[in-house]
């Protein structure tokens, strides 16, 4: 079940997100930060 979050971001960063989306194939905003929040947490353990 998925949870709706919301965020503030500079603009830089939102920018950022947008050129990830357009060339690495993400299916959307939410798909890019679930991974990016995944990378973290196993670069953690």
């Amino acid at each position: 079940m998925k949870h709706v979050v919301s965020v503030s971001l500079d603009k830089e960063t939102v920018f950022k997100i947008q050129d990830i989306l357009r060339k690495k194939g993400f299916r959307n905003k939410s798909h890019i930060v679930e991974e990016a929040v995944r990378k973290l947490w196993e670069g953690d353990k």
